[in-house]
């Protein structure tokens, strides 16, 4: 028995080929679904003759036939010719009619159909060819069509994966804290100081990756101090760079961080000590009642020019008229970081070409995680030079400030913590925040008196 494969585009083409090449004795073995098709195996026992073939053979045997009979005849009319002579019986037969006699073409033709009839049309052959496509494509209808799925059964299937993504997020929820406890168990040090970073405000990645920093041979208080100046070297800042670059420098953030009180403090910090004269303040915000007012007073008590910008050309405009200023600040319309508006704004001072602007974000210190990661990442389709912490005096921690602008690596300029002006801003200083958010952790925090040394020692940053 030999084997061979079919490959065609559906069942129907392949069996077609199946019967072309093998014929009726062929076997289908089996059957499959390919990317491009579909594949048939089949089993034959001697060397196939394909139907085609076959007619055509007896179609040659049969025009064969004819040729031997006609020649068979002509050969033997000279014998034929001889006997009559001889014999003194008339003349003898000048055609093949006459040698055959008159039906001899009648009985001829009928011969020649009834031999390519019975090669055309084999009785037997459709009979089996219907019943193995039959048979071949009921077979192949399981494998080719899946029943359609009731919604019921969808909807049980959709259950069943939350059930399952649930009871994952379980374990490894559970296996989590197995292995940190067990860190816990063999460095008991490391996790209560983990601890007390988090209990700050500090994220709980740059909590665990602070203390692996930390050296093994060292008590509490040593250990609590080399965490809190490895905080500090981390966290960036710009020293005091606006007021002495001075330049174009606008404000960004959602509303309600205090930009424009934060620019008025650094314009009149900025007057007092090169005069009023080089100070100009442009607001572009259009959409807050009383937004230009509100600046055009501080302007006045300041005693610098303000002006307004509707649009990108207008404050490209104002910034090639005033270029002589040695500080344009720009106070921008406050928008949350989902707010459609904001890309607006942000390629407002894109294309505001004409000068070197240069952009700080203002964020609450007080604020969330989250929302401080959230609005760095929203901004940063604008280059930051550094950010602005506001509200210092609101917050209860100043961990989740810190660990935004660490993880985000972003140099921090200024802090605010009232709303005088120009007295409430001062230049950032790392050491002295770090410092300021475990007074925090200490004032806010029960603290056990065991624990209130080591928290105390933050004075010796």
């Amino acid at each position: 028995m030999k084997i061979r494969r079919f490959y065609g585009k559906d069942m129907r083409e392949a069996l077609k080929q199946v019967k072309d090449e093998l014929g009726k004795d062929a076997v289908i073995m089996s059957n499959k679904r390919l990317a491009d098709g579909v594949e048939i195996v089949a089993a034959y026992d001697q060397e196939p003759v394909s139907p085609k073939k076959e007619v055509a053979s007896n179609n040659r045997n049969a025009r064969n036939n004819v040729l031997n009979i006609e020649s068979t005849n002509f050969r033997n009319e000279p014998s034929v010719r001889n006997t009559s002579l001889s014999s003194g019986q008339g003349d003898a037969p000048t055609s093949l009619s006459e040698i055959i006699g008159d039906s001899g073409p009648d009985s001829l033709r009928e011969l020649l159909e009834k031999q390519a009839g019975a090669a055309l049309a084999d009785p037997a052959k459709p009979a089996t060819t219907e019943k193995l496509t039959s048979v071949s494509e009921t077979q192949a209808q399981p494998v080719f069509e899946s029943p359609a799925i009731p919604a019921a059964v969808n909807d049980d299937i959709n259950d069943i994966k939350l059930e399952l993504q649930s009871l994952r997020s379980v374990l490894e929820h559970q296996v989590s804290g197995l292995v940190n406890q067990k860190k816990r168990n063999i460095h008991p040090l490391q996790g209560y100081l983990t601890d007390h970073l988090q209990k700050m405000g500090i994220s709980s990645s740059l909590a665990d990756e602070a203390v692996a920093y930390m050296p093994a041979n060292c008590n509490e208080r040593e250990a609590w101090l080399f965490l809190l100046k490895l905080l500090a070297n981390r966290l960036k800042t710009n020293r005091n760079d606006i007021l002495n670059e001075a330049g174009v420098v606008a404000l960004v953030g959602p509303t309600g961080t205090g930009k424009t009180t934060t620019i008025a403090k650094l314009a009149a910090r900025y007057a007092q000590k090169h005069g009023p004269e080089s100070v100009l303040l442009i607001t572009t915000d259009t959409y807050r009642i009383a937004a230009y007012e509100q600046l055009a007073t501080y302007g006045k008590i300041i005693g610098c020019t303000v002006k307004k910008a509707t649009d990108a050309k207008d404050l490209s405009d104002l910034l090639f008229q005033y270029r002589m200023k040695s500080l344009i600040m720009i106070d921008t319309a406050g928008f949350g970081q989902r707010d459609v508006r904001l890309v607006s704004q942000l390629d407002t001072l894109k294309d505001s070409s004409c000068a070197n602007i240069k952009k700080y974000v203002v964020m609450q210190a007080n604020a969330q995680y989250r929302v401080m990661s959230n609005i760095l990442d929203s901004y940063k389709k604008i280059s930051l030079q550094g950010c602005i912490f506001t509200k210092l005096d609101e917050c209860y921690s100043l961990g989740e400030a810190v660990s935004a602008a660490i993880e985000f690596g972003i140099p921090l300029s200024y802090v605010t913590d009232g709303q005088k002006v120009p007295e409430d801003i001062k230049v950032a200083d790392a050491k002295q925040l770090i410092s300021m958010a475990a007074k925090l952790l200490r004032k806010n925090t029960s603290v056990p008196m065991a624990r209130k040394k080591v928290v105390n020692a933050t004075v010796a940053l």
